[in-house]
């Protein structure tokens, strides 16, 4: 590990990853330049797209030593109606910031997924297993992984890459497009069912270790790709009955279904480099994490209910109920509440 950078540039800034991070960085010393499509004007924050690489000459011209890159278009239902956004953020995008770190000798911490490894038999391994990504999403930050790793050996770029296994934060904005954890509670919390693939299972790692190891990456001298995340795999049912205790909602409430075309079953990933090179493990355990998610949503619940109080509590409950099931069983809406 070499010294601890004191310049940072977050390109990303608003995202779920990046506040916290800054938050995290600022707490350790360091000076912090944000980046973020989003509009905005204040003190050290600037708006640019990676597209449009003259956007973030300033940013470069400021001289980061550092930078971490969490930006790019996510999600697996995102990316396959987005192809052509996805392509060109995912690897022009990378490209252009790639050139940027060249050109101002910076070291860049690329953020990628664990969705390159897609269906495996076993653990992940940065090392041994073979990627074999299932969506688009997964196909371009690992087409994406290829163009760091030939920069890196071939055009003096200095980078690492990290490949989180989900990443989750009780502050996160909630909705349909979040990971399991912060849809089961968003929906539970209201008395809404929810969707619980069968089989499926994944560690969860909270963002108060995900920063730390993210932070100790942009200070490796050499190029590596690592996984991060938590070691405690728990099957999604579970994870689904230990939110749904906490909320205190009804187990006719957890609906299962099979696993969507494009997705993993099972995430295990090897993370001996993130303890060995990074010098981190999780602290927060899931039991920890669930406490935190769920109290927020019963604070988010309380926050929302004035806004409601003209409505009649049946009406808006019938009518919630109705739009989740017809959500989840796919039928219209008229004909949601004839589903068991």
């Amino acid at each position: 590990m070499g010294d601890r950078a004191t310049r940072a540039l977050v390109i990303g800034s608003r995202g779920n990853i990046g506040g916290p991070l800054i938050r995290h960085l600022r707490t350790l010393g360091y000076e912090v330049l944000e980046a973020d499509i989003r509009p905005g004007f204040r003190e050290g924050y600037l708006v640019a797209d990676i597209n449009n690489p003259l956007d973030l000459l300033p940013a470069f011209d400021w001289g980061p030593h550092v930078v971490y890159l969490l930006a790019g278009t996510v999600g697996r239902e995102v990316c396959e109606q987005a192809t052509t956004l996805t392509i060109a953020t995912n690897l022009v995008g990378l490209t252009n910031v790639i050139q940027l770190c060249k050109r101002t000798e910076s070291r860049l911490v690329f953020l990628s997924s664990s969705e390159v490894y897609g269906p495996q038999d076993g653990e992940m391994d940065e090392a041994r297993s073979v990627p074999r990504p299932n969506n688009l999403y997964a196909l371009s930050k690992w087409l994406g992984e290829q163009l760091v790793d030939y920069e890196a050996k071939a055009g003096g770029l200095r980078a690492v890459t990290l490949r989180p296994f989900t990443i989750y934060d009780e502050n996160e904005e909630p909705g349909d497009h979040r990971s399991a954890m912060i849809r089961f509670a968003w929906h539970l919390a209201r008395g809404e069912p929810i969707e619980v693939h069968r089989g499926s299972a994944r560690g969860w790692l909270h963002i108060s270790d995900a920063v730390r190891v993210i932070e100790a990456a942009g200070r490796l001298d050499s190029y590596t790709v690592i996984n991060i995340g938590h070691p405690d795999i728990v099957e999604t049912t579970q994870l689904a009955e230990m939110i749904r205790r906490k909320l205190d909602g009804q187990p006719s409430l957890v609906y299962s279904t099979e696993l969507p075309d494009h997705m993993t079953l099972v995430k295990r990933p090897s993370l001996v480099r993130q303890a060995t090179l990074l010098g981190t493990t999780p602290l927060v355990s899931l039991q920890q994490g669930v406490s935190w998610v769920c109290s927020r949503q019963k604070e988010l619940v309380k926050e929302e209910a004035p806004n409601s109080a003209s409505i009649c509590p049946d009406d808006l409950r019938s009518a919630t109920l109705a739009r989740r099931w017809a959500q989840l069983l796919a039928v219209p809406a008229e004909n949601a509440e004839r589903k068991p």
